[in-house]
């Protein structure tokens, strides 16, 4: 059993899950500072020095100065600056996961597809006159549906092999 777990734990998947949790929750912190530390002061200061952080509504009917204190009290409170303070970290983490899923999905290249090709076997492929071609061309993407699709027409002899 333990030779299972280990070679369970060992595969590439498992090890790329593992480094993705351990760098996206050093990541959340490194956003949650950002959020708290940087992106917020000003906001409440452009708002009249409010602290975010420290907006609450307490539902016990007592009057608390701060958060601190009615944590202290035991008072039930809704604490809505922490929740904006958390709703703006989301933002910023989804942001970001888009862009980095963005630039990988430009980076995967779209694998060619070849156009459709259709053979016809002639006597001769050098008497084929090109309005004959065209004719064919047309017939085939009215017939089939390859409209906007390039068509690869071949013409090929029957003495050809």
């Amino acid at each position: 059993m333990l030779k299972e777990f280990k070679a369970f734990a060992m595969r590439g998947n498992v090890l790329d899950m593992a480094i993705g949790i351990i760098i996206g929750v050093a990541f959340g912190k490194i956003v949650t500072s950002f959020v708290n530390d940087v992106v917020m002061p000003p906001i409440g200061l452009l708002l009249g020095k409010v602290d975010f952080s420290n907006l609450f509504i307490d539902l016990s009917g007592k009057s608390y100065a701060t958060l601190a204190e009615a944590k202290a009290a035991g008072a039930a409170t809704v604490k809505y600056g922490v929740f904006l303070n958390t709703v703006v970290d989301f933002i910023i983490v989804a942001f970001v996961i888009f862009m980095l899923v963005r630039q990988i999905n430009r980076m995967k290249r779209q694998p060619e597809v070849a156009p459709p090709t259709f053979v016809f076997f002639v006597n001769d492929a050098s008497l084929v006159h090109f309005s004959y071609r065209r004719y064919l061309e047309n017939v085939i993407r009215d017939r089939f549906g390859f409209d906007g699709v390039a068509l690869r027409l071949t013409f090929r002899s029957r003495r050809e092999k």
